[in-house]
């Protein structure tokens, strides 16, 4: 009986430890299977958030801004995934493009920050988040009470009234353009920033081409070189009264680089309304945004931009926005509001 009972022991023994091999066996095995899901998951992901090909800037939507977002979040950016080009997505690309050498600052994602964000995906290339441009803080307001905006090197930043460049702002990338001015002297005011330079090339050399010459008068000017130059129209008209046609110390578009003021030989190199009538202002006008440029203060559009019509004044916002908002007739003001 007692080696009867031994045998059972031994037997109920060796199916215990059958029973616990198999269970292990089984947990192995749903591990691995897991584990294969997860490297298929992320794999999935990685093909999702490959760098976009393509111009992505500031009010575009969709997959594409996500899978770039998706890249921004990879390399240390605190930012939503939520497929809209938004303030912080245009800082995102600024603080990256001040980083790097030979990428226009812009805001704007195109070609070769596509190709220096992959190669800092890679590890070939290296920053640091918010080394370029601080990140967006609470807006402050000016003694006029407009709020500064926190990326001046947006492409697409509104400068009017109520939003107000820095006033240490001076644009690190102005350059002067290789066009025709209407004098000799080499002044701040011939310069514009690095895009908006290279388009007014191209614009004024098209222009040549179809029959017509045009000439810069007054581009970039600093917010020091605003304050004397308010001051002297608001002693002479009033105050008011000279911000229907000057801005504000550090409400000029001219100190953002890229705003440049044109005109010809037909109104004696003036900038005035009449510039307008001409057929030179009349090709800009027809023109201007096939190159990256509006006439910023359009007529009939007092209202809305609360300065005068100003034929001569031309703002680099690029093709793409250009086109949108002349085939929409939107001032920028208009144009951001519609989008929003």
């Amino acid at each position: 009986m007692k080696r009867k009972s031994i045998i059972i022991a031994l037997f109920t023994l060796l199916l215990l430890l059958a029973a616990c091999t198999d269970g292990e066996t089984s947990n192995h095995s749903s591990d691995s299977e897991a584990a294969k899901e997860t490297e298929k998951d992320v794999k999935v992901n990685d093909e999702d958030v490959a760098s976009p090909a393509g111009e992505l800037q500031k009010l575009d939507e969709g997959e594409a801004v996500a899978q770039l977002q998706a890249d921004l979040e990879k390399i240390g950016y605190t930012l939503p995934i939520d497929g809209v080009y938004s303030d912080v997505t245009t800082w995102a690309i600024t603080d990256i493009q001040l980083q790097l050498d030979d990428l226009y600052v812009t805001g704007v994602y195109d070609e070769a920050t596509q190709a220096a964000l992959e190669n800092i995906l890679e590890g070939k290339l290296t920053i640091e988040v918010g080394a370029g441009l601080p990140p967006l803080a609470e807006p402050v307001t000016t003694g006029s009470g407009s709020l500064v905006v926190g990326n001046p090197y947006d492409q697409l930043a509104i400068i009017n009234k109520e939003n107000a460049l820095p006033e240490d702002y001076e644009p690190h990338d102005l350059v002067v353009p290789d066009v025709r001015f209407p004098f000799e002297e080499d002044l701040p005011k011939k310069q514009l920033r690095a895009p908006a330079a290279e388009a007014l090339e191209a614009l004024f050399s098209e222009a040549e081409a179809a029959g017509y010459e045009l000439f810069a008068q007054s581009g970039y000017r600093g917010y020091d070189t605003q304050v004397s130059l308010f001051k002297a129209y608001a002693d002479e008209h009033g105050e008011e009264e000279a911000n229907i046609f000057s801005a504000r110390p550090g409400e000029s578009e001219h100190q953002t680089g890229l705003a440049m003021d044109i005109t010809s030989e037909s109104v004696s190199y003036q900038l005035t309304t009449d510039f307008g009538e001409t057929p030179e202002g009349q090709w800009v006008a027809e023109n201007a945004h096939t190159f990256g440029f509006i006439i910023r203060y359009e007529e009939g559009k007092e209202d809305v931009t609360q300065y005068q019509f100003e034929p001569w004044h031309l703002r680099y916002v690029g093709v793409k926005a250009a086109t949108e908002m002349v085939e929409n007739n939107l001032t920028m003001e208009e144009y951001f509001a519609e989008n929003e």
